[in-house]
């Protein structure tokens, strides 16, 4: 197939009826469809999803849309709206782990995901916009997927679930992009609604919305992209698993979920030194899920920063996945009076969030800037966001 370039930016969205007319500028005809999905922000419960734990995410509304059209052969066509890429060009058949590069990786991969379970996969044409910061930490290239595959599921008939769903882009990202990556982006994608967080066990994919607005409590979320860009397919996440994988072999469990907090003293006797900080991360970060919840049940969103605070430190020095970049956002925030603060994402660059009052919200964004002005760091993008709903088909 044809090289994609990479990666791929986003910009501000189109319009339905832009993306629509685009479309038919670009492939001569209707699309069948348009189907947008959500990247997400993870409120807390970070690289505890692989580990059969707890995760509370929330869909944002920035998203991913794709127009598509089921093609009489077995032809695919993709087209990013943004810049002047050109029509990257394959087939179904050929379809395999590697075959693919760039952002197109990512509908192929769910293409070939389906094709995995039996799904008898049409050629299509696809055109993609989107507006969901790469590379930021909130889940870009799961934004695409999901919205590929809400399409494929109705334009093929599979009559999937939001399990099934999310399994399928699972193992698209595992086995075809290469990221070892759990369900949790998926779920929050697929199953989000305006106003709530998802809170997701990742050992059985139970999971339940969680009454999360800012604004009624005075509240606001800020995004801090770093601009430090990401991959989930490099090292620094494999590593991270595998010490995971490591910890819970040596202590006799299934997954790091069956250690609880009590458990950690005995731990650190049998593990190195670090392995044990990996598994004590993860220990934690999972009873600080829990604790949220319960929090935003009884108290609302105005009680839970030390417990976003305390997962930044454990990531930051137990974890070791963040960065200058994202220590500077998270400390200057809370020196500007947002009452918590973390990295969100794999790690390793991305975005923080700030969970900040709102009338200290722009003496947050400017100590933010000039921090990172007066470090010598590339200007961050900082913008809100707020909960919103799942993947849907919009036309």
């Amino acid at each position: 197939m044809n090289a994609a370039p990479d990666p791929l930016a986003t910009h501000a969205p189109a319009g339905t009826e832009d993306l629509a007319a685009r479309f038919v500028k670009e492939f001569g005809g209707a699309p069948d469809g348009i189907w947008q999905a959500p990247g997400r922000v993870n409120l807390i419960g970070e690289h505890t999803d692989y580990n059969e734990g707890f995760v509370l995410p929330f869909a944002i509304d920035r998203t991913a849309r794709v127009a598509v059209r089921v093609r009489p052969d077995a032809s695919v066509r993709l087209l990013s709206t943004y810049g002047d890429q050109g029509v990257v060009g394959t087939t179904v058949e050929s379809l395999r782990p590697g075959s693919a590069k760039g952002w197109t990786k990512y509908p192929l991969g769910v293409m070939w995901a389906l094709r995995q379970r039996g799904i008898e996969v049409p050629g299509v044409d696809l055109l993609l916009d989107s507006n969901v910061p790469l590379g930021a930490g909130l889940s870009s290239s799961h934004a695409i997927e999901c919205a590929v595959i809400s399409a494929l599921n109705e334009l093929t008939g599979a009559a999937l679930d939001a399990e099934d769903m999310v399994l399928a882009t699972q193992r698209a990202e595992n086995e075809f992009v290469g990221a070892p990556t759990g369900i949790m982006d998926q779920s929050a994608s697929l199953r989000g609604a305006e106003g709530h967080a998802v809170f997701l066990d990742c050992r059985d994919q139970n999971a339940r919305l969680v009454p999360f607005e800012t604004r009624p409590a005075d509240l606001v979320m800020l995004v801090i992209d770093t601009k430090v860009s990401h991959s989930h397919a490099d090292g620094g996440y494999a590593s991270r698993r595998a010490s995971c994988e490591l910890g819970a072999e040596v202590l006799g469990v299934k997954a790091l979920r069956d250690v609880q907090v009590g458990d950690l003293e005995e731990a650190s006797g049998l593990l190195d030194e670090v392995t044990f900080r990996r598994v004590r991360h993860v220990v934690t970060e999972n009873d600080r899920v829990l604790q949220t919840v319960e929090l935003l049940a009884t108290a609302g969103p105005a009680a839970i920063g030390s417990l976003l605070d305390a997962s930044h430190v454990s990531m930051r020095d137990d974890f070791e996945i963040s960065c200058p970049e994202l220590d500077l956002a998270v400390d200057t925030a809370r020196a500007g009076g947002a009452i918590g603060a973390r990295m969100t994402g794999g790690g390793f660059g991305g975005a923080a969030i700030a969970l900040t009052p709102v009338g200290l919200e722009q003496a947050v964004r400017d100590a933010v800037a000039k921090s990172f002005a007066d470090a010598g760091y590339k200007a961050p993008d900082i913008f809100t966001v707020s909960p919103a709903a799942g993947a849907r088909r919009i036309a």
